[in-house]
Order: structure tokens, then sequence, then C-alpha cells
């Protein structure tokens, strides 16, 4: 197990990527019902219209083509419905032209814009950021854990392939919960948010050698089959709702696919179901 990005090198002719929260670990429901949404009811003082837009919070972050939206994004689209249809939210045009204009959208990033903000909306996400951060932390352990059917296929497809874990989360939070769960054995090396985004891990790891038809992203969102098409590599889904038989039609089907050279019209197939899963 070589779990150092700048160390990792390919010892076989198979590269496998998967992406770790709502993936291979059941935490984006979690995540999203129990800390995000919540948070920003109680940031802005939402409680009025909670159920609304609490649903409405989990259709964006969850259940469709929305689905992994960077955590800032989606709070700008829900405020921006917010204050159309509910209550006005002061300084919601600035806070929306940052997220589409910063080079970053991070705690980070927002701690120096808020500086000179002139409404209350961008202190009020890098707060709402915070409290999520402190919900998530707060999560007990033994309701953070894999879908089951993972700890199958990854070893399945340890067998022949190098397996990274690419995701847009925590570097600390993937290898405490990996590890708790067991699945590091299984990882060859880790790709989080300290090292790029996915597209940028995926292209990354592909100049180790792989050939295209040699690499598959495993993942649960649009942007998990973006950053693979983008490097013209495959990619498999993992379908919300549905995440036990993908992770079973993984270890039964797409990796004799990939490991036989048939893969790219199932790979048609499975990515048409994907989308058709998040209308």
């Amino acid at each position: 197990m070589n779990i150092e990005w700048k160390d990792f090198k390919r010892r076989k002719d198979f590269l496998i990527c998967i992406d770790s929260d709502g993936c291979a670990m059941d935490t984006m429901d979690i995540k999203h019902i129990r800390c995000f949404g919540p948070c920003m009811v109680e940031e802005w003082g939402l409680e009025r219209w909670a159920d609304t837009i609490l649903n409405r919070w989990n259709e964006i972050n969850l259940y469709t083509m929305t689905r992994g939206i960077n955590r800032f994004l989606g709070l700008a689209m829900a405020l921006k419905e917010i204050n159309d249809i509910y209550c006005p939210i002061d300084g919601i045009e600035e806070y929306e032209a940052w997220t589409k204009e910063a080079s970053e959208l991070s705690n980070h990033a927002l701690e120096t814009t808020v500086l000179t903000a002139k409404g209350s909306c961008l202190n009020k996400a890098l707060a709402w950021s915070n409290k999520v951060n402190a919900a998530v932390d707060a999560l007990p352990d033994e309701d953070i854990k894999p879908f089951e059917g993972v700890a199958g296929g990854l070893a399945a497809a340890h067998t022949f392939a190098d397996v990274a874990i690419v995701s847009s989360a925590n570097r600390e939070a993937v290898m405490e919960e990996w590890k708790r769960c067991g699945l590091l054995p299984y990882v060859d090396v880790l790709c989080c948010q300290d090292t790029g985004s996915k597209e940028y891990c995926i292209k990354e790891l592909k100049a180790q050698g792989y050939l295209p038809d040699h690499i598959l992203m495993v993942g649960d969102a649009p942007g998990d089959a973006a950053a693979a098409f983008h490097n013209g590599v495959y990619f498999y889904p993992i379908l919300v709702k549905h995440e036990h038989q993908s992770w079973k039609e993984f270890c039964e089907i797409a990796l004799e696919k990939l490991k036989y050279g048939n893969y790219s019209q199932y790979g048609e197939e499975v990515y048409l179901r994907f989308l058709r899963n998040l209308e």
C-alpha cells in the first residue's frame, strides 16, 4: 500500500479511481440531510419554511444533475431561490458574483473575501461552512460506513489494477474513514482536496503510463463522469438510491468488461442509466 501521492508509481497495467463520499462511503445523504441543509436554515433563520427548503436543498445536492456540486455553488443556488420565493437574502448578488469569479471556492478563499464584503451574505456563508464542518465532525463514527459491496468490489479490483481514491473531500477525513472501515489495504494512492481537482488527479495518474482504455473512474456524480471523459478514460456510475446493486454489478460485470477490453459499449449503457437516474 502506497498512500502518498508524491511517491506513487504504477505497479499494474490497469488503474481504477474511486470517489469516496456518496460513492464508496455512505456519507453524502447523512452530511447533507443532517449538516449542510439544517445549518443553512439555522444561519439564515429560515425555520418558517424549513421543510420545503430542506427538500429543495437535497434535490440540488443529492438527487439531480447537480449532485456533488461544490458546497458554495450549491448554497448560491439555494439562496437565490430562497431570495426569489421566501425572503430577501442580504448580499446575495455579491455572494453569487464571488462564486462565479473566484479562482477557488473554499473556506480559505472566503476568509479573504469577507474582509471587503458589503453585504452580510459572504460572512454568513463562511459561518455556515464552518458550522457544517463542525457538524460533520460531530457525526457518530458508526454512522459513517461504506455501502454494502464496497469492500468486495475493491478487493476484486485490486487483484489486477492499481486503486486510487480520487475525492474532493478532506484528506484527513478520508484517511480516517477508510482506515476505520478496513478499506485502505486495497488502496495504492490517495488523491484528495489538497491534490487538485478530480480531472487534474486523473490526468496526473494517467501520466504514469496507463493506456486510456485501462483506466476507470468510479463515481456517483456528474462531476466524476466529466473528470473521466475530459481525460478520455472510462466511467462507471454508482447510482444514488441503488448503491448496493451498483457495487454488485461493478464486481460481477464491470471489472470483467474492463479487464478483457469490452468496456466501451457497456460504459455507454451504464452512463445512460446514470443520467436517467438523476433526471
